[in-house]
């Protein structure tokens, strides 16, 4: 099989992602045409930060990083005009039901725009069929210690291909790899509010940006009830949504952040975001209230 004459990064700014350019920046493994970054509009400020050195170090060997989105997910889930693309919040049903709302958010505000980029760089844009044949290749940042998470491209002009599977690398080989070239301070990228955070990131958060934690509890507020577009249409949700675990308001948590986090903690990239660190529990009650909001 030939190799497709079209290479891009999916680039989520976190530590594997960011490795990944740097392999290819240092011609350690082939160029891209681009790394593609799936703005969500609520990283925290590190990330953003870190973005920009990214496309700096990037443009010296003439890869462009490119910045696809879909909107501002906190923008539009607190819009009453705008449809709710479900966030994997915590929730509470009436009855005292414990659930989670399921996850629409990554398919929406990442997958979705990068497709985008893509199809418009093959110059076949939706709704232009792509020929049989015209295929591009997706560098993932997977490695080795989440090897469970690599799939195969689920649209026929995409083919998915995995660089650190091939190299052996672990998370932890990639943390080294950054260091040794000065970006030992890579963050984990995800959302300032999202629910996936362990009490170590929310503490973090809170230390290392205020305005960051404010933001996140002021939507842990907001979206209390549900959707601002089903409240506005008088749908209340059945319950209540969180975004931490504990199902209080963010601001009230006692946060217990480990003394060692666990070092293979995953970012939250278009193809890598994370489940729960603990088991998942019964979607049921609120959360299943919750889904019926998405389907307008």
């Amino acid at each position: 099989m030939s190799a497709p004459a079209h290479r891009y990064l999916s680039l989520g700014a976190g530590v594997q992602s960011s490795c990944l350019l740097l392999l290819a920046v240092r011609g350690e493994i082939p160029t891209f045409d681009a790394a593609v970054f799936a703005d969500t509009g609520w990283e925290p400020t590190a990330v953003y930060a870190h973005l920009r050195r990214l496309e700096r170090l990037a443009a010296t060997a003439g890869i462009p990083v490119v910045r696809v989105s879909a909107g501002n997910i906190r923008a539009d889930a607190l819009d009453p005009a705008h449809r709710f693309a479900s966030m994997p919040l915590f929730t509470l049903g009436p009855g005292g039901e414990r659930g989670m709302a399921r996850r629409q958010c990554t398919s929406e505000y990442k997958i979705r725009p990068i497709k985008v980029e893509v199809r418009r760089r093959l110059g076949y844009p939706h709704p232009t069929r792509v020929p049989a044949g015209v295929v591009a290749e997706m560098a993932i940042g997977i490695s080795v210690d989440e090897i469970g998470r690599a799939r195969d491209a689920d649209v026929a002009y995409m083919r998915n291909v995995f660089p650190l599977l091939d190299l052996g690398w672990r998370r932890g080989d990639c943390l080294a790899y950054l260091t040794e070239h000065s970006l030992s301070d890579t963050p984990r990228s995800a959302c300032v509010g999202c629910p996936y955070r362990t009490d170590t990131e929310w503490a973090r958060l809170r230390q290392d940006d205020p305005a960051g934690w404010d933001d996140a509890v002021a939507f842990d507020a907001a979206i209390r009830h549900g959707s601002a577009r089903a409240n506005a249409a008088g749908h209340p949700l059945r319950g209540q949504f969180f975004l931490h675990r504990q199902r209080i308001p963010l601001d009230e948590v006692t946060l217990r952040p480990r003394q060692q986090e666990q070092p293979d903690a995953p970012g939250c990239g278009p193809w890598t975001c994370p489940h729960p660190e603990s088991p998942p529990e019964t979607a049921h009650g609120a959360a299943g209230a919750a889904q019926s909001e998405v389907r307008d």
